[in-house]
């Protein structure tokens, strides 16, 4: 008789890992996947003792400490970062796991990272990566991702699942999520040039899809993943420009693929 295995997850976080505590409490999941071990880059994370409550191993590999015990800059020195890179491989590997999950971690993944898990890291990402320069690159990635779009005017924003390659906020997406509609206050904001009022809104905004998007968001892409509907390995050899992902409902349905 086969017995089932739910997909082993390792969560990789810096301050925050949104939508973490859904996922270990979503009972009716566990037969998809199972999140078996949270490294922060930072001393904690947001909710970490809510997280370890449900019996999660949770870890803190601290980037700065790493650093500054080897008196280099976090964000110049590249040879400091791929020896904190190699540790943090390491750690994630005692979880044995069968998909590493960036989840609100502030670090580009490098090549130590991707080449340890190949087609196996998917990453949390506040934009919709359907939306691409003629290029082919995604037109908002980074951490400034939902206040450039709505700069740019866009109507509504959503988030992304989405496999990690070498490039930022790059690999074809997995999942994505309804779309969170921008209010009018954006743009009043913008016609007045206050700043501190748009600034504002774009972190409501922002806290809004973080809050309501990433458990859903998170959870349908494990599952897809783990029914086999999504094929990581075959999807990482595809133009991410031309990837249509799933949509995910407020409610967590995947309801259809999306038109490009």
């Amino acid at each position: 008789m086969l017995t089932w295995k739910p997909i082993r997850v390792a969560v990789l976080c810096s301050h925050r890992a949104p939508g973490l505590l859904d996922l270990v409490e979503r009972v009716t999941d566990r037969r998809s996947y199972e999140i078996v071990g949270v490294v922060t880059s930072e001393l904690a994370f947001e909710g970490q003792a809510h997280v370890a409550a449900h019996g999660v191993p949770t870890r803190a590999h601290a980037i700065h400490e790493f650093y500054r015990r080897r008196g280099a800059n976090v964000y110049r020195d590249f040879t400091t970062r791929a020896a904190f890179d190699r540790e943090t491989v390491g750690i994630l590997a005692r979880y044995s796991p069968d998909i590493v999950l960036l989840d609100g971690y502030l670090y580009l993944a490098t090549r130590e990272l991707l080449d340890a898990f190949p087609g196996r890291v998917l990453n949390l990402h506040f934009s919709d990566l359907t939306l691409r320069c003629p290029d082919g690159r995604p037109r908002y990635p980074g951490t400034r991702a939902v206040a450039d779009a709505i700069c740019d005017g866009q109507v509504s924003t959503r988030a992304t699942v989405h496999l990690v390659d070498a490039e930022p906020d790059d690999g074809p997406p997995v999942a994505a999520s309804w779309p969170f509609p921008v209010s009018p206050l954006a743009a009043e904001a913008l016609r007045l040039g206050a700043r501190a009022m748009f600034k504002a809104y774009v972190f409501a905004h922002q806290e809004w899809m973080i809050r309501a998007a990433s458990g859903p968001l998170l959870a349908a892409a494990l599952q897809l993943v783990a029914d086999g509907a999504v094929d990581l390995h075959a999807l990482a050899a595809r133009d991410p420009a031309a990837v249509v992902p799933w949509t995910v409902d407020p409610n967590g349905h995947i309801t259809h693929r999306r038109a490009a």
